[in-house]
């Protein structure tokens, strides 16, 4: 018997249904092995060695897989090829070794190694004919990352505690992804708007061109706008214009002039096709297109990948085998026709560093495979999914939409005003991803055209603050930095979310919280080289070394660890407390003492002075302006669960426990008479599930 173990029960189904019967295909669930809970678990004495456990909740599974390997003479290791599946793969085996009975010591077991890009029974058939020893490298490096985030997150966050408030935590990556947050939030907070000034004309052709149009049996539009672009030969910017006393006298300037077409110029343009999508770019547009967070998209694509309908979902590569470019040529030229093809295969470089090229783009195993073939066999959100990764795909193989662009230039006096038109000739790969694509009809015009001037519009703007960055947009810029990886960009906004330093507002935009703002302030003015964004970015391409065999993983934990930890004593000693404390005009009901307000990661709340002697808390929470309607004697207020999730409760809990997730409008059902509640995404329904 041959035993395949792979990291996932759905992965597992999958490969099984490829492979005959002498094969049994089991699942990890996962690592089966990790750092021990609740203590350090590195010998910083000894070159960092990593004391891993098998973790409790993994006992039954490695026992499992034990027996299992009893039976079998071939042990098959088909985790994901990337370094945490690579990880995954050794401790396994690392696993198996351990407690071996007499038998299975005397037992000749022969262990392979298979990766593959894709889970088809042709890649998973030419996995097996192509067995390789585990890419101890790989390992290597996942281990380094590893052990140096445990360092930072097991020596900081009790500083942290110390110096700030208990149940605070630090990580290495996380920690600089709040830093640009906060930053970004600064920027607004400091932000001075500017004032400026546009002009725009709304021109017509005069009565004698636009019958000679008639006459013709041409475009008939007559109408236009023009944008004010330069005075003499003076570009006038975006601020030139900066209040409307300077727009008053351009107008005044322009009084009695003179409208002219000076200068036509017709070119056609090329819109070329995107990129096959990374892990990157994926988040990025599941974002701003189906609204997914990072976490939800990674999630959804795992899924799609062990049901083999992608190819592996964690890459930063673009490249694309010889067999799919083939195939996506195949389904384009008979779907939509040679014309709709490159013409040749397109392949793409990515920007991003540290990219492993021997990996491919995410892509449809099977391009010919549409979303609506699908459509019975997805959930909702998978085929959406689907859909935008089959699209992306396809549209890269396929030639580019063409335009019709026309400039054209009015001189009026001394001044120049710009008119731009742009018609679709041909969409291209425009016919399989929609873009928003402005299309604008300029009138037939004439060089030396005299026009007729309907309206002069001046228009009063303000310079506006940079934006608060969306998951898309962090991941753009921590990828732009160099900071983090294919596997790492979920984990690490899904952390700072539920660590409290990071919330999303209602435009679903990321703000730091008060306490993310502390936390940051202190790391950056104690401990700016762990929130130093080149100095992370440096210690990723040394991670990326020690995966391509180039150094050694223990010098540069070496390297790190002991300026660190050198650094961290003195400010044990140096930095003091911050302050997170407030009294107010409040008596402890318990045991008489002073009540103050106290803050923790999940917000401010009132508790007694004399903690821990004693445990007197309350929440210190808004009223929503609601009666209980089940006691009629508390507001209804505003709480947040341990893990930070907001609801609504009776300010009388424990005598009453009325509660609700969604907030309160204050109105009544007209039907039975319960609370209307407003939903996150603003619409008003009955608290009353039972009632329709």
């Amino acid at each position: 018997m041959k035993l395949v173990i792979v990291e996932s029960p759905t992965k597992a189904k999958t490969i099984q249904r490829f492979l005959s019967d002498d094969f049994v295909v089991k699942s990890s669930y996962g690592h089966v092995r990790d750092l021990p809970k609740g203590k350090l678990g590195v010998d910083v004495e000894n070159s960092f060695v990593p004391h891993y456990v098998v973790p409790l909740a993994k006992k039954k599974t490695v026992n499992e897989l034990k027996k299992t390997m009893a039976k079998a003479n071939f042990l098959i290791l088909a985790t994901d090829e990337d370094r945490e599946g690579e990880a995954i793969a050794w401790h396994i085996l690392q696993a198996l070794k351990l407690e071996k009975g007499k038998k299975q010591k005397e037992k000749n077991v022969t262990v392979e190694r298979i990766a593959f890009h894709e889970i088809t029974k042709s890649a998973i058939q030419e996995a097996l004919t192509r067995p390789r020893e585990i890419d101890m490298d790989l390992v290597d490096a996942q281990q380094a990352r590893r052990v140096l985030d445990r360092l930072v997150g097991y020596k900081l966050s009790p500083f942290l505690w110390h110096k700030v408030a208990k149940g605070l935590s630090a990580g290495r990556v996380q920690s600089v992804a709040v830093r640009l947050i906060v930053e970004r939030e600064r920027e607004i907070q400091n932000f001075n708007p500017q004032e400026y000034w546009s002009i725009e004309a709304l021109l017509q052709k005069t009565k004698s061109s636009k019958l000679k149009a008639q006459n013709n049996n041409v475009n008939l539009k007559t109408e236009f706008t023009a944008q004010l672009i330069k005075k003499g030969d003076n570009p006038i910017d975006k601020l030139a214009i900066n209040n409307e006393k300077d727009a008053q006298k351009i107008l005044e300037d322009l009084e009695g002039a003179e409208y002219k077409v000076a200068d036509i110029e017709k070119k056609e343009t090329r819109k070329n096709p995107l990129p096959p999508y990374a892990t990157s770019t994926l988040q990025q547009s599941a974002w701003q297109k189906l609204h997914f967070s990072a976490k939800m998209t990674m999630s959804i694509a795992q899924n799609l990948y062990e049901n083999g309908h992608i190819t592996y979902h964690r890459t930063d590569s673009l490249n694309l085998s010889e067999q799919s470019l083939s195939a996506a040529q195949k389904f384009i030229t008979e779907k939509y026709g040679k014309n709709y093809w490159a013409g040749s295969f397109k392949r793409f470089k990515t920007k991003s560093k540290g990219a492993q090229e021997a990996h491919e783009a995410i892509r449809p195993t099977d391009p010919s495979v549409a979303p609506e073939n699908l459509a019975k066999n997805l959930e909702k959100n998978q085929l959406k999914l689907y859909d935008l990764i089959w699209r992306r795909f396809i549209a890269s193989q396929m030639a580019p939409a063409v335009f019709d662009s026309t400039a054209v230039d009015i001189k009026a006096k001394d001044y120049t005003f710009r008119a731009n038109g742009s018609m679709m000739k041909f969409d291209g790969f425009l016919k399989v991803y929609h873009l928003k694509i402005s299309e604008n009809d300029l009138p037939n015009l004439e060089k030396n055209e005299i026009l007729d001037l309907k309206e002069l519009i001046p228009s009063q703007h303000f310079t506006q603050p940079p934006a608060r960055y969306s998951e898309a947009t962090l991941v753009k810029k921590l990828e732009e930095l160099g900071i983090g990886r294919p596997s790492t960009y979920a984990p690490i906004i899904s952390t700072i979310q539920e660590r409290r330093y990071v919330e999303k507002n209602t435009e679903k935009k990321l703000a730091p919280t008060e306490m993310g703002f502390k936390v940051n302030d202190m790391l950056v003015e104690h401990f700016p080289k762990i929130v130093d964004f080149q100095f992370t970015a440096k210690m990723e391409e040394e991670l990326d070394e020690i995966a391509e065999g180039k150094i050694k993983w223990v010098p540069v934990i070496k390297d790190f660890y002991g300026p660190f930890v050198e650094n961290l004593d003195e400010k044990y000693k140096n930095v003091a407390k911050i302050k997170t404390e407030e009294a107010i005009d409040r008596i402890c009901p318990e045991c008489g003492g002073q009540l103050v307000i106290r803050q923790s990661r999940f917000g401010k709340f009132i508790a007694c002075k004399n903690f821990p002697k004693c445990r007197f808390t309350e929440s210190l929470s808004s009223s929503t302006g609601v009666i209980c309607p089940k006691c009629l004697e508390g507001d209804i207020i505003e709480r947040r669960t341990k893990k930070g999730k907001i609801f609504y409760s009776c300010s009388k809990y424990p005598k009453c426990e009325f509660a609700l997730w969604q907030k309160p409008t204050g109105e009544k059902c007209p039907k039975c008479n319960s609370l209307l509640i407003e939903t996150p995404k603003g619409k008003i329904k009955c608290s009353n599930k039972e009632c329709k």
